[in-house]
């Protein structure tokens, strides 16, 4: 199960920390037209990091209608939000499709904000969570502690720079109690590794994880209760840009500012790009979720 989803994950482009990528993009008359022979209206470059699924899928999606816009489109894939802030800031990336900045990466909002325009939430239903699979003994935060030998002391974490980190280290290690353990922290592939091995034998394993994300219905996870509010109410993903984005593109700034998904819309989404199709066939996924969700774009 896990060995399919993960190729399709696209393991060897999550350990670079940042590749430029050019999407196929306009005619043999690249420097008047784009795909559909309308007028080259520039280049918009998106940034996101592949093995953060909801950004992978939407970055793909906003791809495909730019391009068809009259846009040339380039994709940056980074390893951590961090750059990819710094990038918005500083003009190197135009876009970030889908970010977390009322929660989850509020400190890097409160650090480059004035640099960064937001174009609005695309989903409003995004979690933060520590999870465990549907079989274990486990369901509270507040249990952990209890568990201590299952679990080795051992909390599976994913990148060290993400925010659901500085949440799990600042806010729901001391609230807990959870201080003498480790968050083991590396990648967000190293974390889905980590719980495919745990799944298959049915051991006990608290990982920390997000909604909507692909891994939750796969691995069958189960959200630990947070009694204390730790990581804290559900926030909205957005579309960021950098600063002057909407005076230079005003047409694609004000079609992304009305795209809205619901549950099922994104789940499908993304269900579509990391599952169903092979890394490196997003631009067909895409093509693919269009088919039954063609009413879900706004009008441009």
């Amino acid at each position: 199960m896990f060995t399919t989803g993960i190729r399709k994950f696209g393991i060897a482009a999550l350990g670079v920390a940042m590749t430029a990528t050019m999407a196929a993009c306009g005619t043999d008359d690249t420097t008047e037209t784009g795909t559909t022979g309308t007028e080259d209206k520039g280049t918009i470059t998106l940034g996101f990091i592949p093995s953060w699924t909801d950004g992978r899928s939407t970055a793909y999606l906003l791809e495909n209608k730019l391009e068809e816009m009259g846009y040339e489109v380039e994709m940056e894939e980074l390893s951590e939000p961090g750059p990819l802030y710094a990038g918005l800031a500083q003009g190197d990336i135009d876009m970030y499709p889908s970010a977390w900045p009322e929660v989850t990466h509020a400190s890097f909002m409160e650090e480059y904000s004035d640099s960064i325009e937001d174009l609005g939430s695309y989903y409003d239903n995004a979690k933060l969570t520590w999870a465990v699979p549907e079989y274990s003994e486990i369901t509270s935060i507040e249990d952990i502690p209890d568990y201590a030998d299952a679990l080795d002391s051992r909390i599976i974490g994913i990148e060290p720079g993400a925010g659901l980190t500085k949440a799990s280290q600042e806010q729901v290690i001391p609230q807990y109690g959870l201080d003498d353990w480790e968050l083991v922290t590396s990648s967000t592939t190293a974390m889905l590794a980590e719980l495919s091995k745990a799944v298959d034998n049915e051991e006990e394993i608290v990982v920390t994880l997000w909604r909507p994300f692909w891994a939750n219905s796969e691995f069958g996870m189960r959200d630990l209760e947070d009694p204390e509010g730790a990581l804290g109410e559900a926030e909205g993903l957005h579309f960021l840009a950098r600063s002057g984005f909407s005076e230079d593109h005003p047409e694609a700034a004000e079609w992304i500012s009305e795209l809205q998904l619901n549950d099922e819309q994104y789940g499908a989404l993304e269900d579509t790009v990391v599952n169903q199709y092979e890394e490196g066939q997003e631009a067909e996924a895409i093509e693919a979720w269009l088919e039954g969700n063609a009413d879900v774009l706004p009008a441009s």
